[in-house]
């Protein structure tokens, strides 16, 4: 099947910039968007509820001036995303908005329904279901998402534990729909790969939290810098959903990265344990384990230029590389 017109045209690359809890900012997704990928944001980060309209107005508004002034490279669609969880109580709220601004995609997380899909296709929208294994994976299909987000492992946040190769290989045997590549990618090369195993498009996080406009605290922007694959430590501990972090937080919040107690899978737990001041995301910093691409802290344009130049040059090497052999 071939992808949705909003997930194939506009985009400078196959890329979508993942939703940052706290980090995602109407600043960021803006910038993501006129930059040529996908931008996107939880819908709870707008607190209270009420800016959440505001930032879609916002959002919707400047990405229609872009249009008007540069009709020769428009903007990438956005997308809003929307905790699909029982403790949140804001979610028919936060569907409303989006249904009211037209959010041209919807990605759901932490659990599917279908009247949230149907809220999305009545104008329109495209809905992308993040899922940790083929099971989870058929379930959202079968719920009326159009596409899946497989988080495999070394993703940021929460993540699940499969190889992408082996993940994406499964749900490629049933599903030929829209899928997005979540682990590990940072780099244009990344983004390839993710292609050449089956993936259409990436689906990119920690990179975007390096970035000028990104609303994180420049510490955390400057430990993504310094760190590297094994300085990522997974644990349920903060939220009661396995997910990765950057070890130097773990350790400043008072906590041994090396032997964290589990938490009980059942509740949300949002508090760090060790610390009592220090609260997951706001001082348990997320993270994958791509991070070791990330060089500096630039602007997000500077970013996707960079992934731009290395898509290509990786392409090119992979044509080289694979000239040698007999197609069977």
């Amino acid at each position: 099947m071939s992808l949705p017109s909003i997930l194939r045209e506009r985009l400078r690359l196959p890329v979508i910039a993942s939703p940052l809890f706290i980090i995602s900012c109407p600043e960021l997704v803006i910038a993501q968007c006129k930059a040529g990928v996908v931008g996107s944001f939880p819908a709870l980060n707008a607190r209270p509820a009420s800016m959440l309209d505001e930032w879609l107005a916002q959002i919707t508004q400047e990405l229609a001036a872009h249009d008007r002034a540069h009709p020769e490279a428009p903007s990438a669609p956005f997308a809003v995303n929307q905790i699909v969880h029982k403790t949140n109580d804001r979610l028919e709220h936060d569907v409303a908005m989006a249904t009211k601004y037209k959010a041209p995609i919807v990605i759901t997380s932490l659990g599917a329904r279908e009247d949230v899909n149907a809220a999305a296709h009545s104008y329109g929208g495209v809905v992308l279901h993040d899922v940790i294994n083929d099971r989870f994976a058929r379930k959202a299909i079968e719920k009326g998402a159009d596409g899946l987000i497989p988080v495999a492992a070394g993703a940021g946040g929460h993540a699940g534990q499969l190889s992408p190769f082996a993940l994406v290989q499964e749900l490629r045997r049933w599903f030929d729909g829209p899928i997005a590549l979540s682990g590990a990618i940072a780099s244009g090369a990344a983004i390839l790969g993710a292609q050449a195993m089956g993936a259409d498009l990436a689906y990119i996080g920690s990179a975007f939290i390096a970035t000028k406009e990104a609303n994180a605290m420049q510490e955390y922007k400057d430990m993504i810098v310094a760190s590297g694959a094994t300085d990522i430590v997974y644990t349920n501990l903060f939220t009661g959903v396995h997910g990765n972090y950057l070890r130097p937080s773990v350790e400043l919040a008072g906590l041994d990265p090396d032997n964290l107690p589990v938490a009980d899978p059942s509740k949300m737990n949002f508090n760090s344990g060790g610390n009592q001041k220090a609260k997951a995301w706001r001082d348990i910093w997320g993270c994958g384990q791509g991070i070791g691409a990330v060089e500096n802290v630039m602007p997000v344009a500077e970013l996707v230029s960079r992934l731009a130049r290395e898509y290509d040059v990786a392409r090119e090497a992979l044509t080289a590389k694979a000239a040698p052999y007999r197609a069977a």
